[in-house]
């Protein structure tokens, strides 16, 4: 996949990048498996505002991942690789020997034409092809992994990111994450084999404020420059830091402040991800 440049006709183009695509096959995606997706505007079920900065943007269509990979023992073979406007990772249409049609996520080096399956029996290293934990020798590149049984992939699921299987101990597996932290997995979650691709997405440039529109986010105002009744850090005279440490509106503290507070699951983590 290659990164484009334009023009600079205008000065929002100057230092815009966007993908070739080159890689994908059809620009339509399978209608029985798209849906609508409705827009919240950063609100949660009560209508409170939970995220800022959220709003607007294109419209969406939602795309049926197949996130749990439980059709098991019926090969099946990729017709197409396709954009999906929900995710930065590139998804893949396979049709199985049933018939039935499901979108996963697309491998790196995943090729139309190329057949895929999943089980919960030894399966070839091949990317694209799903098996449990158990079934995967050392080193392998996996993504898209469960963190219960039957729950479906919940991690690893970005443009790029690819996890790697450690070692095997008792009935746990440690992997380590793409953020280099090392936890345990139950070897009876499944993974799907290879590391995902569309690997140029972080070294994309959105050029313009407009662009992030598009996306759908607001424009991002300082805190700085706000009223003390807006913001913990406004006011004061010329550039004032806000006479404290940084926090958010709330006064929640935003750097060096560790806000993970699942202790059940704190037994999983083997190494964090910070030092």
């Amino acid at each position: 996949m290659g990164i484009k440049t334009y023009r600079p006709r205008t000065a929002g183009l100057r230092h815009r990048t966007g993908l070739t695509f080159d890689e994908l096959t059809t620009d339509q995606p399978h209608k029985p498996l798209v849906s609508r997706l409705p827009k919240f505007g950063g609100r949660n079920n009560k209508g409170h505002l939970s995220m800022r900065n959220r709003g607007g943007g294109a419209r969406k269509m939602y795309r049926q991942i197949d996130f749990r990979r439980d059709k098991l023992d019926i090969p099946g073979v990729i017709e197409t690789l396709e954009y999906d406007p929900n995710r930065s990772a590139f998804i893949s249409l396979v049709k199985y020997a049933d018939g039935e049609r499901r979108y996963i996520l697309s491998p790196l080096d995943v090729k139309v034409g190329q057949t895929i399956v999943s089980s919960d029996k030894v399966v070839d290293i091949v990317p694209g092809n799903a098996t449990l934990l158990r079934n995967l020798p050392l080193g392998t590149i996996i993504h898209n992994v469960e963190l219960q049984k039957h729950k479906g992939g919940q991690i690893v699921r970005t443009a790029g990111a690819g996890a790697q299987i450690l070692a095997k101990e008792g009935m746990y597996a440690q992997l380590r994450m793409p953020s280099s932290e090392i936890r345990k997995v139950h070897m009876d979650c499944r993974a799907t084999i290879g590391q995902i691709g569309n690997l140029d997405h972080q070294n994309i440039s959105i050029g313009k404020a407009g662009r992030s529109r598009w996306m759908g986010w607001k424009p991002h105002v300082r805190g700085t420059a706000m009223n003390p009744v807006d913001h913990p850090h406004g006011g004061g005279e010329g550039k004032s830091k806000g006479g404290r440490h940084p926090v958010s509106p709330e006064g929640i503290p935003t750097k060096g402040y560790k806000t993970r507070s699942n202790k059940r699951t704190r037994v999983f983590i083997i190494k964090r991800r910070s030092k």
